[in-house]
């Protein structure tokens, strides 16, 4: 039998309400394709397992959710999973607004269940993916031959505020790459100055008190 995670539950209450109806969509077909899956986190989002590895993923954002899977290219054909009208639109920098983790989002931006395929479609996605874990496939996107994420570059602003914080600061520098990226990135992708500002001061506060930034998903 699979396992459920009340730190999904929590992520699902503290959701938009356009998302809620989404996320429980998702969660209950997941189970109902896979009864085995087991749910956990994943760089604070909500993911499921199967047979140890990852099966698919999901998160709420402040405008849309997403969805995929961990081998997405060998389960959702070419032009079949995003929607008309859903595609991440770039912004004025040229990056994708939409924001997650590689491997998630063949869906696109989600803002209705009717943004994703019909439910026999998806429970015939959900059997392929489980597929793929028992015959020991690889995603192609995370072989030995995956090219890794360049290390990230703080900008001179965060760091000058974290050095007049000496205890943000060891505790910076003592994150992996990964929750080194989720911080910057959440702060450099502000659309306002008054939004980083205000950002770049709660991290701060919450690094200096040890916090990773997706901490209140943690238990």
């Amino acid at each position: 039998m699979g396992k459920k995670d009340p730190r999904i539950d929590a992520i699902i209450a503290k959701s938009a309400d356009f998302a809620k109806p989404i996320l429980t969509h998702i969660r209950k077909l997941v189970h109902q394709g896979c009864p085995e899956a087991e749910e956990t986190l994943k760089w604070g989002m909500p993911h499921f397992l199967y047979g140890g590895e990852i099966l698919c993923g999901m998160a709420p954002f402040k405008a849309h959710a997403v969805f995929g899977f961990w081998k997405g290219s060998l389960i959702v054909p070419a032009g079949k999973g995003v929607k008309a009208g859903t595609e991440p639109r770039a912004s004025k920098n040229g990056k994708s607004e939409a924001k997650a983790e590689p491997g998630m989002g063949q869906f696109g931006k989600l803002t209705s269940v009717k943004d994703l395929p019909n439910d026999k479609t998806m429970l015939g996605y959900i059997k392929t993916a489980m597929t793929l874990n028992d015959q020991g496939v690889k995603s192609p996107t995370r072989g030995k031959n995956a090219k890794p994420k360049p290390p990230v570059e703080a900008p001179a602003y965060f760091l000058a505020a974290l050095k007049k914080n000496k205890a943000a600061l060891a505790t910076y520098q003592g994150f992996s790459p990964s929750q080194k990226r989720e911080y910057v990135e959440w702060i450099t992708e502000a659309k306002t100055d008054a939004t980083r500002d205000s950002r770049l001061a709660t991290a701060v506060e919450w690094m200096a008190e040890g916090k990773v930034r997706l901490w209140k998903y943690q238990r």
